[in-house]
C-alpha cells in the first residue's frame, strides 16, 4: 500500500514537471516571436529602402518578370523575345542564381524544381544573366531536367534553355539536346504544351545554319505535325522549316522529305499566319533549287515528296497557289507597313514559277524578281 502512494507520488511529480517544463517553453516562444516580429519589421523597412527583397528572397525579386516563349529569326543578332520585358533592376545576382542553381541540381522534389526552373527561366531574359548562368554551368544542370520524367518539369526545362538560346555561346552548349529534343517531340503528346516548349526551342537553335544537320532525321516528324497538329503546332513547326528551308545544304533532305498533306497548307480556310510562313518555306527551297549545282529531276523523288507536290506538274497546287496569291495580294496591301507580310508578293510570283519550272508553258504572273530567302516572324 505504501509503494502505490509512493508511485503515484513519484507520477505526480514528474507530470507537474512537464507541465511546468511545457508552460514554461510556451512563454518562450512567445517572447521570441514578438522579437523576431520586431526584427523583421526593421529589416523589411531597412530592404524597402535599399529596394532588395525583404528576407532575401528569391522569387520576389523577379516576379515582375514573364516567362519569355521566344522566336527569333534573321540571325544571332537579332534574337528577340515575343514580349516586352519590363526593365526592372530586380533581376537576380550571381550568389542567388548560384543558389538556384544548386537547388536544382540536389532536390528531387518536382515543385521546388518547376520553381527553380521557373525564376531561373524568369531570370534567363536579361543579357547578363544568360552569361552568369553559363559560367556557373547552369546550362548543364538545367539540361539534365530534360531527362526527368515529370512533364511539366520538363516543360519549365526547355523554356529557361530557349531563353539563355538567345546567346550564341550558349547555343554552342545547348547544341548537346538537340537530338535528345527531336526525339522527345514525336513522343510528347499532340499539341501539348511540352511538344511547342521542345518545338519552341528548335526554333531559336535553327536561326543559323550551324546545328541544321542535326536536325535532318526530324524532318519527316515535322511534315507530319503539319498535318495532325493544331494552328499552334502548325506554325510553330513551319517557323523551324522555314529556317531549315534557308539552308541550301537542307534542300535536297527536304525535297526528299513525305508530305502528302502539304497542299492542305494553301485551303481557302487556312489561317494567314500559317499561308505566309507556308509561302516562305516554298520560296526558299525555290531559290535554293536555282542555286543548286547540278540538275534536280523529278525521276528523284517519290510522288508524295516535298518536291514532287511543290515542283510537279500539279494542276491541283496551281490552283492552290493562284488561290493563296490573291490573299497574299491583299494581305500586302491592307498591311503595308507590317513586316513580313511585304514580301509576300514576290513570294508569290517566285512559287508560281518553281510550280511549272519543268512543265511547258507558263502562268500569267505578278511579276517582280526571287525574293532573298525568309525567315520566319
Amino acid at each position: 500500500m505504501g509503494e502505490a502512494r509512493g508511485a503515484a507520488a513519484r507520477a505526480g511529480v514528474a507530470a507537474g514537471l512537464v507541465l511546468g517544463a511545457g508552460a514554461c517553453y510556451c512563454v518562450y516562444r512567445l517572447a521570441r516571436s514578438r522579437r523576431a516580429g520586431a526584427a523583421a519589421g526593421t529589416e523589411g523597412a531597412a530592404s524597402a529602402r535599399d529596394g532588395s527583397a525583404p528576407g532575401g528572397g528569391l522569387l520576389p525579386r523577379v516576379s515582375g518578370l514573364s516567362v519569355l516563349s521566344s522566336l527569333a529569326w534573321g540571325g544571332p543578332s537579332n534574337l528577340h523575345s515575343d514580349t516586352d520585358l519590363p526593365k526592372s533592376p530586380s533581376n537576380l545576382d550571381a550568389h542567388h542564381l548560384q543558389k538556384l542553381i544548386h537547388l536544382l541540381e540536389h532536390t528531387d522534389d518536382p515543385l521546388i524544381q518547376e520553381q527553380a526552373l521557373v525564376t531561373l527561366s524568369n531570370s534567363a531574359a536579361f543579357s547578363v544573366n544568360q552569361d552568369i548562368i553559363r559560367n556557373l554551368d547552369g546550362l548543364s544542370v538545367i539540361g539534365k531536367m530534360l531527362s526527368n520524367s515529370i512533364p511539366k518539369v520538363k516543360e519549365k526545362a526547355l523554356n529557361t534553355l530557349n531563353n539563355l538560346s538567345m546567346n550564341v555561346k550558349n547555343q554552342e552548349e545547348i547544341k548537346v539536346y538537340i537530338l535528345q529534343v527531336c526525339k522527345e517531340i514525336e513522343l510528347s503528346p499532340l499539341n501539348s504544351d511540352l511538344q511547342l516548349a521542345e518545338l519552341r526551342l528548335l526554333t531559336n537553335m535553327s536561326v543559323t545554319n550551324d546545328y541544321h544537320h542535326m536536325m535532318t532525321n526530324a524532318i519527316p516528324c515535322f511534315l507530319h505535325l503539319l498535318s495532325e497538329g493544331n494552328e499552334r503546332t502548325q506554325i510553330q513547326v513551319l517557323k523551324v522549316l522555314v529556317n531549315l528551308s534557308a539552308n541550301p545544304a537542307m534542300t535536297r533532305h527536304l525535297f526528299s522529305a513525305q508530305a502528302p498533306s502539304l497542299l492542305s497548307l494553301f485551303d481557302n480556310c487556312i489561317n494567314k499566319e500559317i499561308l505566309l510562313r507556308a509561302l516562305m518555306f516554298a520560296a526558299n527551297l525555290n531559290e535554293n533549287m536555282k542555286n543548286e549545282e547540278g540538275i534536280i529531276t523529278q525521276d528523284q523523288y517519290s510522288e508524295d515528296s516535298v518536291f514532287s507536290l511543290l515542283c510537279g506538274h500539279s494542276t491541283q497546287y496551281t490552283k492552290k497557289l493562284m488561290w493563296s496569291g490573291r490573299i497574299g495580294v491583299s494581305m500586302h496591301q491592307n498591311r503595308k507597313n507590317g513586316s513580313g507580310f511585304l514580301c509576300i508578293h514576290f513570294m508569290f510570283a517566285s512559287v508560281i514559277r518553281m510550280c511549272h519550272c519543268h512543265g511547258p508553258g507558263e502562268l500569267p504572273t505578278m511579276g517582280g524578281s526571287s525574293p532573298n530567302l525568309c525567315t520566319p516572324v
